[in-house]
């Protein structure tokens, strides 16, 4: 289920809460067929599927993620200091050209969360990515390996 479906979640049908006593299993079939609103007194509570909600807080917590690191990304473009001890601090290995190519990689990403139930995992897999190539930068023994291969060949 993508973002996009959620944007009119609630503007479609309202269920009172006495509806939902009485004809629960009906209820039930309508909010497995899209998001409904049940209404009891001046109250108002969602209702939908396990993992249409599971989705959306994938998404905050995502979305929050993908803030943070593209905030880093271009405070270092800025010019600006992030430690190692930062989260994301293994971003300052990366050149300006770098990060641009990391920045314009997850916001690309970030753009198909609202058509693809997949977005989310490629984020994940392009921060992994990076991630991985910093500490493959930074790392002695894997700079003299590379080295090594380079004089072999």
């Amino acid at each position: 289920m993508s973002i996009a479906i959620f944007s009119n979640a609630y503007s479609d049908e309202l269920v009172t809460a006495t509806e939902l006593n009485r004809q629960p299993g009906k209820v039930l079939d309508k909010a497995y067929e899209h998001p409904i609103t049940i209404t009891r007194n001046d109250q108002s509570f969602a209702l939908l599927r396990r993992e249409d909600v599971a989705y959306l807080v994938k998404g905050v917590t995502q979305s929050k993620a993908v803030f943070e690191v593209l905030s880093v990304a271009f405070r270092l473009l800025l010019g600006q200091e992030i430690g190692y001890e930062h989260p994301y601090g293994w971003l300052r290995v990366f050149d300006a050209d770098e990060l641009q190519d990391f920045i314009k990689e997850v916001s690309e990403a970030f753009r198909l969360t609202d058509t693809s139930n997949e977005a989310w995992d490629l984020i994940d897999a392009i921060i992994y990515e990076w991630k991985e190539s910093s500490i493959a930068i930074i790392s002695p023994e894997l700079a003299a390996a590379f080295n090594d291969d380079k004089v072999k060949s």
